[in-house]
């Protein structure tokens, strides 16, 4: 549906987005992830034609965004980070706007507005101006112009800055309902944010796309061995006793607590998690706490973007 190729903007001396790769498939969330100055917004801002790149190629459906601009570009739907409203419009009127703008017909583009409304949920406030509403209406609103044209990608740059926990909650629920009947990319450095609502993930750091996949596969991939946590009573020479004869246990860590309790850390495969329970079991030393845990895309997201610079990226899995 949309395929970045070689993709690469420079300003001056700095590179903004440099040698940028990926496809993305119709029907499905993507989160373009990353610091503040990462390069999302000019990742974005390329992808819809509102930029032109230095070097690489954009397609949407096979329509180059460049070179077949009129036609790429009615297959887009956009919002910008500062939604492009006018105060002083109403709803209904803002929407007709854009709609015309859209050269829509008479008889499309009151259909149109009335299901952009319907899909946004903002039919309640068609003759209010826009100045008077609140700024998460004000995103919905930007959202809907995104919608006017029935376009198979609506592209979001960070949809829900600036608003409180309950607006973010409801355009969160707004962008899930999106995903299906379009494809659907937004931007945020907001982790939380990304895996509430996206399919697939790109991490983007220094213009460079570090890591693209799944949330559970890019977990999977950079996980290593899994970490498992004992709360025992039992001495540390003991443990080591205990875990001698169990293979495969990489690192141990031992941390005494209070009452003679103490806790450790191991690392090993998860199917040594039997064999370590049933070690404690047949010494008598009962386990009073056994839990599994794996990194966490804030790990990853960490990891990759507190480097300088780093080539290349970890792909897991197609997009």
């Amino acid at each position: 549906m949309i395929e970045v190729t070689h993709l690469t903007k420079v300003y001056n001396r700095h590179t903004a987005v440099s040698d940028l790769c990926f496809r993305l498939e119709a029907g499905k969330i993507y989160g373009l992830l990353g610091p503040n100055g990462a390069g999302k917004s000019t990742t974005l801002n390329l992808i819809t034609g509102c930029l032109a790149p230095t070097s690489g190629t954009v397609t949407i459906d096979g329509l180059d965004i460049y070179k077949d601009a009129k036609r790429a570009k009615a297959k887009i739907g956009y919002l910008p980070e500062i939604p492009p409203l006018y105060p002083n419009m109403t709803v209904g009127e803002y929407l007709r706007f854009t709609g015309q703008v859209r050269r829509l017909s008479r008889s499309a583009l009151a259909d149109r507005v009335n299901a952009a409304m319907a899909q946004t949920q903002i039919q309640d406030a068609e003759r209010c101006l826009i100045r008077t509403l609140s700024k998460g209406y004000r995103q919905r609103i930007g959202i809907a112009q995104t919608l006017i044209g029935n376009p198979e990608v609506i592209i979001l740059d960070e949809p829900t800055v600036g608003l409180d926990p309950k607006q973010i909650s409801e355009i969160r629920e707004l962008i899930s309902r999106l995903g299906g009947q379009h494809t659907v990319v937004l931007s945020s450095h907001i982790l939380s944010e990304v895996q509430a609502v996206c399919d697939h993930v790109l991490i983007l750091d220094h213009g460079k796309l570090r890591a693209s996949g799944t949330p559970e596969s890019l977990e999977q991939q950079f996980s290593g061995k899994p970490k498992l946590t004992l709360s025992v009573r039992a001495d540390q020479d003991t443990v080591k006793r205990i875990l001698r004869d169990v293979p495969g246990i990489d690192t141990l860590t031992y941390t005494p607590e209070a009452h003679g309790i103490a806790t450790v850390t191991l690392e090993t495969d998860r199917a040594r998690n039997e064999q370590v329970f049933l070690a404690f079991s047949q010494a008598q030393c009962p386990i009073l706490q056994m839990q599994e845990t794996k990194v966490s895309l804030e790990n990853i997201f960490l990891e990759l973007t507190d480097q300088p610079e780093q080539e290349g990226a970890k792909h897991v899995g197609d997009l």
